[in-house]
């Protein structure tokens, strides 16, 4: 397990998420290259920064980030494989919030993902409101939350328009199988270029 280095004495935002190999994340790189301008308006992400998420915990104290180290410590799964391909929008193409890279998996990674939120919420945190739903996000076109489920604020929006006309004429999208052995608590901070995530903890699926 990686040890917790020196905290900020103000809240940190944590997630807890698998990394992806270095491999997928560079084939990821050079297809965003490839396509950011066909949405020149939509914030895309940096490619450094993708990762799987299994739960977002949000500001928590330094004591309570070490009550969800020791509490993660005990969650027990298998490694698993994990295949990045497709792609797809949330809520849907036509009112796009969310631009997506599609995740096949084994029923281990949502039992991961479950048992996670368990131990989470044996701390006080809330439980996970949406079906869990592996993907990574790529770039998002509006206002509201990532979530895969219509929100009233969704509306026709065009911004994605010559993104997926462009996506249509592409074959399937492809970016690779990698073997996930470990999971991590992150802590994410906001900077003028974007959200910065680094590792608080690593644990070892096994």
């Amino acid at each position: 397990m990686l040890s917790a280095n020196c905290y900020l004495h103000s809240p940190m935002r944590l997630f807890i998420a698998l990394d992806i190999d270095d491999n997928i994340r560079e084939r990821i790189e050079r297809f965003l290259d490839g396509v950011r301008e066909f949405a020149p308006d939509a914030r895309w992400v940096h490619p450094e920064s993708l990762h799987v998420t299994l739960k977002f915990i949000g500001e928590k104290s330094e004591e309570a980030v070490a009550e969800i180290q020791h509490a993660l410590s005990v969650v027990q799964a298998s490694p698993m494989e994990l295949t990045f391909r497709s792609y797809g929008f949330f809520p849907g193409a036509k009112a796009a919030r969310v631009f997506w890279i599609g995740i096949e998996s084994e029923p281990k990674l949502a039992s991961l993902a479950k048992s996670v939120d368990e131990a989470m919420i044996r701390l006080g945190i809330p439980g996970e409101e949406h079906t869990f739903s592996p993907h990574l996000t790529l770039a998002r076109g509006g206002s509201g939350s990532g979530a895969p489920k219509s929100e009233k604020s969704d509306h026709p929006n065009l911004r994605f328009t010559r993104l997926q006309e462009r996506l249509a004429a592409m074959s399937t999208l492809e970016f690779g199988t990698m073997a996930a052995r470990e999971f991590f608590l992150y802590k994410s901070q906001l900077s003028r270029g974007g959200s910065l995530y680094t590792k608080i903890a690593g644990f070892a699926l096994q």
